[in-house]
């Protein structure tokens, strides 16, 4: 029994690490001749760094976490603390901690735990041809890879996902740029063991630890697509974007380093019931592809893999041998255990990314106005929502 695993990202490796435990063979197949990762790090929350132990790669977690224990949001002018608390009520209710991590760190020793000699690099797939007894990629460099089935993790801007649902999807705007990167712990910016926000006027300055004593940061503002902007006016963007905002903001936009840092426009893609036709499934960005605003979308890549590997377990132990209606069932059944996660997780993302960058900037006030006011439990009643609904609660 063969997958074809095609990306090597989050999603991909660990969908291969899942189907492995289950005694599969699998083949992975990374479009690019380098991963060259977009984004200076990610959140991975608790739900995510359970799937990450249940995988096998906790010990990944431990080293690359920050330490990241307390959470405050600040007003973004006056620098004044809006609400802080700690996080450990959420470590205590959930189990796990959070590991704010660097996404190129997290990669490549994701590659190096799978095996960087096996994964096959350069092969960007053009077409998929699927029959009653499996299916063929077929790769721009003209040559194909036979599999039983095949599992699709190949990004928001999928070549098989069309293959799927039977139509071509469209990415929506969320509204806002973010600029993201690294700089070494200032604790004139920030606490070193916090998550410091600083918010107002829709737009939001964040700080997380991650290891080897960084921060990381992102900056979000409101603004039209196709603005002439680059890594060449970072420094004068951002300046001018958070003008008259507080000391440690502008102590964080002197630290930048432009050539590191990144600019993305935000967007996501409309939620779809459809992750799987016969043999093939889609699985993270491709199969959910949303904003960054609830930090899950390596969480929920990591919880694909794991309910894979679950609805395979149960489907080889029911049927005692690997056949190939039996990984068809067992993919029915992943479908239908994470379409309404995961469209649970795109909506929501939606919902916060309108408030925090002022959709409407009454709603926005009224959430600043709650922030003062915050002790922490609603907060992190919220996070913890999040998190249990994952499939390791």
């Amino acid at each position: 029994m063969k997958a074809l695993i095609i990306g090597a990202g989050i999603g991909g490796l660990s969908a291969a690490a899942a189907l492995k435990q289950q005694g599969i063979e699998c083949e992975i197949f990374e479009a690019v001749k380098e991963i060259k990762p977009v984004g200076a790090a990610l959140s991975i929350w608790s739900n995510g760094v359970k799937c990450m132990n249940h995988l096998g790669m906790g010990s990944i977690m431990d080293e690359l976490g920050g330490p990241m224990h307390h959470m405050a949001y600040h007003d973004g002018f006056t620098g004044s603390v809006m609400t802080q608390f700690s996080l450990a009520p959420l470590v205590d209710a959930v189990g796990e901690r959070p590991c704010p991590v660097s996404r190129a760190d997290l990669q490549s020793q994701m590659v190096d735990w799978w095996g960087r000699e096996t994964i096959q690099f350069g092969k960007r797939i053009e077409k998929v041809d699927q029959t009653d007894t499996g299916v063929t990629a077929y790769f721009t460099d003209g040559t194909h890879a036979v599999g039983d089935f095949m599992i699709a993790a190949d990004g928001t801007h999928s070549a098989v996902r069309a293959d799927v649902i039977g139509y071509q999807t469209e990415r929506r705007y969320a509204g806002y740029v973010n600029w993201n990167g690294l700089v070494e712990i200032d604790e004139s910016i920030a606490p070193a063991d916090q998550w410091t926000t600083f918010v107002g006027e829709g737009k939001r300055v964040s700080i997380m630890p991650i290891a080897d004593g960084r921060f990381y940061f992102f900056f979000d503002v409101p603004l039209p697509k196709g603005l002439a902007e680059d890594r060449s006016t970072v420094v004068a963007d951002l300046t001018r974007y958070f003008a008259g905002w507080a000391e440690p903001v502008q102590k964080l936009i002197a630290a930048i380093d432009p050539d590191t840092t990144n600019r993305i426009e935000i967007h996501d893609i409309e939620p779809f019931d459809t992750l799987v036709k016969g043999n093939i499934a889609l699985l993270g960005d491709a199969a959910h592809s949303t904003t960054p605003d609830i930090g899950q979308g390596g969480c929920s890549a990591l919880e694909d893999a794991v309910v894979l590997g679950q609805c395979f377990r149960e489907q080889f132990w029911s049927d005692k041998t690997k056949t190939l209606p039996g990984v068809i069932e067992a993919l029915k059944h992943y479908e239908e255990a994470r379409r309404f996660r995961v469209k649970d997780l795109v909506l929501k993302a939606r919902k916060r990314c309108d408030v925090t960058h002022g959709k409407d900037m009454q709603e926005t006030q009224a959430w600043y106005d709650e922030l003062r006011r915050e002790t922490g439990e609603n907060i992190i009643a919220g996070l913890r929502s999040t998190i249990v609904g994952g499939p390791l609660a």
